[in-house]
């Protein structure tokens, strides 16, 4: 398993209501909710960022195929929305994605670039079966069986049965973290400062360490 992103989007929120900063690769931004929901509006809301993500992965997506294609389609416009229905007690969401050319476009073309947009990454990852995982990270370490891997410094130690997401540790630390490999941590594989600073990031108390008694 490996992390799309190759460092996790940070978000952070102060008691400004309802101000978050979301850090990203190359930056930051302000996500807030409008003033109808309590907030001053001062970003995009989270019904918006969702919709955004459609959006600029369709238009991003027709325009590499366009390019591609080297048809002369200069500009094109997405509009995305989402409603909800129930059925029961099942919720089913729709989101709703209308294409707009702003140029004169075929209608081969436009039967060919329809498919396309629907699939888009985003449309594919939200047509998906979409697991939400949850972690928090612990205070005290949590009871299990123990692994240990250790170098001249320290020694790491593994809870099996408490890890839930190796991906992260795989993704951001792969010279140390490999699933394909036996044992599946090389405590070899860096220097002990980085395999430190990983093993904090894990929310689980799956990964833990101490220092070795010269």
């Amino acid at each position: 398993m490996h992390y799309k992103l190759e460092k996790p989007l940070h978000g952070t929120i102060g008691t400004t209501k309802y101000q978050c900063t979301i850090e990203w690769r190359n930056g930051k931004f302000i996500a807030d909710e409008p003033v109808s929901a309590g907030g001053n509006d001062t970003g995009p809301d989270p019904y918006t960022l969702l919709l955004s993500s459609l959006a600029s992965c369709t238009l991003i997506t027709l325009r590499m195929y366009i390019d591609r294609k080297e048809w002369n389609i200069p500009e094109i416009a997405v509009n995305v929305n989402l409603f909800q229905s129930m059925t029961g007690d099942k919720t089913t969401t729709f989101l709703d994605r209308d294409i707009v050319f702003l140029s004169g476009v075929d209608n081969e073309q436009k039967t060919k670039l329809l498919e396309i947009a629907k699939n888009c990454p985003i449309s594919r990852i939200l047509e998906t079966d979409i697991k939400v995982r949850t972690f928090v990270l612990r205070d005290t370490e949590p009871e299990g069986t123990k692994i240990n891997y250790s170098n001249d410094e320290i020694t790491v130690v593994w809870k099996p049965e408490f890890c839930q997401h190796s991906g992260r540790c795989v993704t951001q630390l792969p010279e140390v973290f490999d699933l394909k490999a036996k044992p599946w941590t090389n405590i070899h594989g860096t220097d002990t400062e980085k395999i430190i600073d990983q093993v904090n990031k894990c929310p689980t108390g799956a990964l833990t360490y101490f220092k070795n008694k010269l």
